[in-house]
C-alpha cells in the first residue's frame, strides 16, 4: 500500500507523526516538503510551529500511566529544523539552525534512531527509538538519551535486539558522517528555506487518518501481529 501513495510537491505540506506501537499517536508536527524522492524525504519544520504532543514521560510514567490515543497538547517548535529521511533505513538526520539572515548558522546535527519511514495520505510514519547522536558542526559527537533507551528495555518497551539494533545503526550513521560520505552534508548545512513558505498547520486528519505499522514490529517490540 505505501509504495502506491502519492510524492509529495515541493512546497507542499505534510504531517509526520509518531506512531506507537499500539498504534496510539505519540507526536505530529507540521512540515514543508523539501524533496521527496527514492533516495530522501527531507521535510522542514518551521520555527514557530505547532505540534501536538503531550510533556515528555520516562519509559517508568508510560508504563504507569499509557498515553490517549492522540496528544491532547500542543506546543511551538523553538528552532529551524531540517529532517531528512532516508527510505528504508532505521535513522534520520536532524540539521538545526538558529539566527536571521547573514547571522544564521548552522547549531548542530542530530541523528534519530527510529523506524524507517512510512507514507500516509496525509504524510509520513514513524516511531522513535529513543536513542540520538548529537553532532555538533565540527563532528565531534555524542550519545544521547543511552539510559532512557535501556529503561525502555526494562519496562518491555523495546526488545533487548531492538536496542543492539539502533545503536548498531547510530554507530554506522556517525561513521558514513565522519568520512564525509553520509548524504546530509551534500549541500544540506548550507541550505535555506524559501522566504516565500508560510508556517504550516497540521492536517484536519492528523488524529484520525488510519496509523501504519513497521512489518519489524513483533521483533522489535515483542508484540504479536
Amino acid at each position: 500500500m505505501a509504495q502506491s501513495l502519492k510524492r509529495f510537491a515541493p512546497g507542499s505540506t505534510a504531517d509526520l507523526r509518531y506512531v506507537l506501537t499500539d498504534g496510539r499517536i505519540e507526536m505530529c508536527w507540521p512540515c514543508r516538503v523539501v524533496e521527496d524522492s527514492d533516495d530522501l524525504v527531507a521535510l522542514f519544520i518551521a520555527k514557530g510551529s505547532k505540534y501536538k504532543a503531550d510533556p515528555k514521560r520516562t519509559a517508568a510514567e508510560k508504563r504507569a500511566e499509557p498515553s490517549p490515543q492522540a496528544p491532547t497538547g500542543e506546543f511551538i517548535w523553538r528552532v529551524e529544523t531540517l529532517r531528512l529521511m532516508f527510505p528504508g533505513k532505521a535513522h534520520s538526520v536532524w540539521l538545526f539552525w538558529e539566527g536571521d539572515g547573514d547571522a544564521r548558522q548552522l547549531t548542530k546535527f542530530l541523528i534519530n534512531m527510529e523506524e524507517p519511514f512510512r507514507r500516509t495520505p496525509i504524510g509520513f510514519d514513524t516511531q522513535d527509538h529513543t536513542l540520538d547522536i548529537v553532532v555538533q558542526p565540527d563532528l565531534r559527537w555524542k550519545w544521547r538519551d543511552e539510559e532512557e533507551t535501556e529503561n525502555h528495555v526494562r519496562e518491555g518497551f523495546f526488545t533487548a535486539e531492538l536496542a543492539r539494533f539502533a545503536r548498531d545503526e547510530g554507530i554506522s550513521a556517525i561513521e558514513a558522517i565522519l568520512r564525509a560520505e553520509h548524504p546530509c552534508l551534500d549541500g544540506w548545512p548550507e541550505w535555506t528555506p524559501s522566504s516565500d513558505w508560510e508556517v504550516p498547520v497540521v492536517s484536519a486528519e492528523w488524529a484520525h487518518a488510519p496509523p501504519t505499522f513497521w512489518h519489524r514490529r513483533a521483533w522489535a517490540y515483542g508484540v504479536s501481529e
